[in-house]
């Protein structure tokens, strides 16, 4: 976990301070593009978004609500007026959960089978851009060298371009956007869907792509598990001809996060490398081991 600099700490303290909230022994959870931070006694998360972020962070809160008033168990938001604006950067506060472990891939498509069917909200959501912020994070990658970040800009347009004109599939609808083990939590009353960042309308394949690619992909999901999740949700995407559009844009997402943060986190800078390899074909054919980062 990267160390607190002071400029994160005092963003931390201003929000929290606005807010009503103690931030004098606050311990960081989590900190890479958006800070998560815990404040012990008060049964509170705090979420510091990155700059510019904060339409999408009001999005996350009304999101929450919805989800709430749907029956679907997610973390909450607290019940204060946010986010809460300081220096440009979006703060939302949000229900510790009590103790708990990270989900499954049976959580995940649980979360899913209750998350899809919802009616559209009354509120603008957006449609799902599977791309946002890759052309950032090639740019700041700037451990890559500047043969394999041209690659991966022009792998960038190529599925942009497909993108456009994807293969039907099923019917669109309120996605999560990012549905994977990471963003679920198991506590003793059952999975918890975290992480509203990438909520959004577009196609149910998106959601189900993430489990997938790690079976067909990176190999951290086991075949029976991934039969159990087809199972459950009544669909194995690898199958629709859409698949390796969406794959390989989540392989491409998956990668350039890597390379983004390897620049300043040396020791992510070897698994980054071989993200890339893997994709410019230089380490074999899939199923490949990458190695998860946080």
């Amino acid at each position: 976990m990267t160390i607190p600099t002071h400029a994160s700490y005092v963003i931390l303290a201003a929000a929290c301070s606005a807010a009503g909230f103690d931030p004098s022994a606050a311990e960081p959870i989590r900190l890479a593009e958006n800070e998560i931070w815990r404040l012990p006694g008060q049964r509170a998360i705090v979420r510091i978004a990155p700059n510019g972020q904060s339409a999408a962070a009001t999005r996350e809160v009304k999101v929450a609500q919805w989800l709430a008033d749907n029956g679907v168990p997610a973390v909450r938001a607290l019940s204060i007026d946010q986010p809460v604006d300081v220096c440009g950067r979006p703060v939302t506060f949000w229900e510790e959960l009590p103790a708990h472990t990270n989900g499954t891939v049976r959580d995940v498509v649980q979360l899913l089978k209750r998350l899809h069917p919802l009616p559209v909200p009354d509120f603008a959501l957006g449609e799902l851009d599977p791309f946002v912020r890759v052309s950032e994070r090639i740019d700041a990658a700037t451990s890559l060298t500047e043969a394999d970040r041209s690659w991966l800009r022009q792998r960038h347009q190529e599925l942009r371009g497909q993108w456009v004109q994807r293969p039907a599939g099923l019917p669109d609808c309120v996605v999560h956007g990012d549905a994977w083990v990471g963003n679920v939590a198991r506590t003793a009353g059952g999975p918890v869907l975290l992480d509203f960042e990438r909520v959004s309308v577009g196609p149910p394949e998106w959601d189900l792509v993430s489990t997938a690619v790690k079976l067909t992909a990176t190999g951290a999901v086991s075949r029976s598990e991934y039969a159990e999740f087809c199972d459950l949700y009544g669909v194995d995407v690898t199958q629709w001809e859409g698949y390796e559009l969406l794959s390989g844009t989540r392989e491409l997402r998956m990668t350039t996060y890597a390379a983004q943060h390897a620049a300043t986190r040396p020791e992510w800078q070897e698994e980054a490398r071989y993200r890339v390899d893997c994709l410019r074909g230089r380490r074999g054919p899939r199923p490949w081991k990458w190695t998860g980062i946080v």
